[in-house]
């Protein structure tokens, strides 16, 4: 079992390097690019190296959270975190509904709301965002509101909403200081229609725009029985991501190919990046198929696979993601490695004795679309909920081998960082 150097230490958060939070990565060759003008879209494509010139790794300073220790540093389950201009950092408990803020230190400072229905509490909070003044907006669909805390003691707004749903979304929000809020229209009764509420910065409903789409149709399989349906998407299957830039504009792509947009005021950009598919072994596709078979023999024990076959190479990335900073970050799809499953379930179908799982990598572009190249994330990187990315540092939730979760501020180091 591996050993997690931080759960050692006896403090309960700890400076882990000296190192300064505006320190730079060194630099490498510039890399190869062509631009071109397509009509309103500039494209910008890589073809070669990087700006780093080289891979680069998180280096861990701070560290949040332990199994043994005060209360406020024992979290139940991270659900979002948030982190403000100063490095104060925000973290949503869905277990104990409430929020823990912690200095750029790691030192515990207070506790925000707790879990209720009146003012300043939370039934279900989900997901939580750092508006451009320092409040701190948290989106609860429960009570159909988004709470928003601000910078003295004791103020507190509500923001009322309607077609609240619970989703697995981070809480967007603009250097505008605008909120974006997925929703959906509940009065549909054939589908759920997703839909984004856009709130100013006092919460005043500035307009409901239709979620970014794709022509692209997932390819599914399908089981059906009197008074079921299920449906899953085909695994490896390319799908459709987006997300909102702190421009205020939405960032898209379709993982078949290497190609990003990011609309503006003015046109679009295009990132593109030559590079190859990274193939999906034939044991892994096997499982990805058992998996999905086993989830659905829930509920039909005799259901048979019969939809499309998995691809053989996996999509070139699996998320989007935008630093506070206005810096693209493209998780990146990876060779997958079989693990033993520490909770195999002999009961569950869905369960299996080994796992597959994939190392977390990202490239890194600038607002541009200059590429700076590929972060490589250390064991126990957690991609969900979301990191925080600003500039040259990234907040994380992490999980040791003992189930312990931790927020943790890392450094990006380019090489070995001489």
């Amino acid at each position: 079992m591996r050993t997690d150097a931080l759960a050692l230490l006896p403090a309960a958060a700890v400076l882990l390097t000296a190192c300064g939070p505006d320190a730079d990565p060194p630099s490498g060759s510039a890399p190869e690019t062509v631009t071109e003008t397509i009509g309103d879209t500039t494209v910008v494509r890589t073809l070669s190296g990087s700006v780093w010139g080289t891979e680069a790794t998180l280096v861990p300073e701070v560290a949040i959270g332990w199994l043994d220790g005060p209360e406020e540093y024992l979290f139940g389950s991270i659900r979002s975190i948030a982190v403000a201009d100063d490095g104060t950092v925000f973290v949503l408990d869905l277990q104990a509904q409430h929020v823990r803020v912690f200095d750029s230190l790691g030192v515990y400072v207070e506790t925000l709301g707790r879990r209720g229905e009146g003012p300043g509490e939370f039934s279900e909070a989900e997901a939580i965002a750092v508006l451009p003044d320092g409040r701190l907006a948290v989106r609860d669909p429960e009570n159909q509101r988004v709470t928003v805390f601000g910078r003295g003691q004791g103020e507190v707004a509500e923001w009322g909403y309607t077609g609240s749903i619970q989703t697995l979304s981070p809480l967007y929000t603009d250097t505008r200081g605008r909120t974006w809020l997925l929703a959906g229209d509940l009065d549909r009764v054939d589908a759920l229609v997703m839909e984004i509420l856009l709130l100013g910065p006092d919460g005043t409903h500035l307009d409901t725009i239709p979620t970014p789409s794709s022509d692209h149709e997932v390819p599914v399989v399908r089981a059906e029985a009197p008074g079921l349906r299920m449906t899953y998407g085909v695994p490896f299957a390319p799908r459709f991501h987006w997300t909102v830039h702190p421009s205020g504009h939405f960032l898209t792509g379709l993982s078949s190919d290497y190609r990003i947009e990011l609309a503006q005021d003015e046109g679009v950009l295009r990132i593109e990046r030559s590079q190859d598919p990274v193939p999906a072994s034939d044991a892994e596709r096997a499982y990805q198929r058992d998996v999905t078979v086993g989830r659905i023999r829930w509920s039909l024990p005799d259901w048979e696979w019969d939809g499309p076959a998995i691809p053989e190479h996996k999509p070139f990335f699996r998320a989007l993601l935008t630093g506070r900073d206005g810096r693209i970050w493209v998780q990146l799809s990876t060779e997958g490695r079989p693990v033993e499953n520490a909770h195999h379930d002999l009961d569950d179908p869905g369960s299996f004795r080994v796992t597959w799982e994939e190392e977390i990598r990202y490239d890194v572009f600038e607002p541009d679309g200059t590429y700076l190249g590929v972060v490589v994330t250390p064991e126990g990187f957690s991609g969900f909920p979301a990191p925080v990315f600003s500039g040259d540092r990234v907040w994380a939730v992490t999980e040791d081998d003992q189930g312990v979760e931790r927020v943790v501020r890392y450094r990006i180091q380019v090489g070995d960082g001489s």
